[in-house]
């Protein structure tokens, strides 16, 4: 009985082995991956959040850029990070020059160039090529600030910031396009 045991058990175990072949397929393994990633979202958010900080009337001893909500104090998403200390100042210094800006872009003298900076058009003096240089130095400041936080370049922030602010313009406001200068 043993022995009829054992010849059926290796019977069975012989049968039970299967052969197995491996061969690498004729056609490449394709995987389609789909990812989509919201960077500018986040760039465009930011830039409204300073754009309103930049537009609103200055309030003394606030903080430049204030949460937006009840739930923004409570809850903050990674890429929220507040900008650095010296893009906060630039922000202020912007918006202490705003209303003086405005005037001069209103008079056509200023203009908005695609790049998110501000050129002058008309007759140039000292007064203007002085508010010219510290508001695209304060900007560039910004932009640079947008970019490291949000891990984009800085070309693209100042691509979607000049849209804002070209959209945003008063009118008589000289605005550069693809096809060259107009006024708004």
């Amino acid at each position: 009985m043993k022995t009829m045991t054992l010849l059926i058990g290796t019977f069975l175990l012989t049968l039970g082995c299967a052969n197995v072949r491996m061969e690498a397929p004729k056609d490449p393994i394709k995987l389609d991956v789909s990812m989509r990633l919201d960077v500018y979202q986040h760039v465009e958010s930011d830039i409204d959040k300073i754009e309103n900080t930049i537009n609103s009337p200055s309030k003394k001893g606030a903080k430049v850029l204030n949460k937006t909500s009840l739930l923004d104090i409570f809850v903050d998403n990674a890429y929220a990070q507040e900008l650095s200390p010296e893009a906060e100042s630039a922000v202020a210094r912007r918006q202490a020059r705003h209303s003086d800006l405005v005037s001069w872009e209103e008079k056509g003298v200023v203009g908005e160039n695609r790049s998110g900076l501000v050129e002058i058009k008309g007759s140039k003096n000292d007064a203007v090529q002085g508010l010219v240089d510290s508001e695209n130095n304060d900007r560039m400041v910004i932009y640079k600030a947008v970019a490291d936080k949000n891990g984009t370049s800085i070309d693209s922030v100042q691509s979607l910031y000049a849209k804002k602010l070209q959209s945003n313009a008063s009118p008589g406001t000289p605005v550069e396009g693809n096809s060259g200068w107009s006024v708004k």
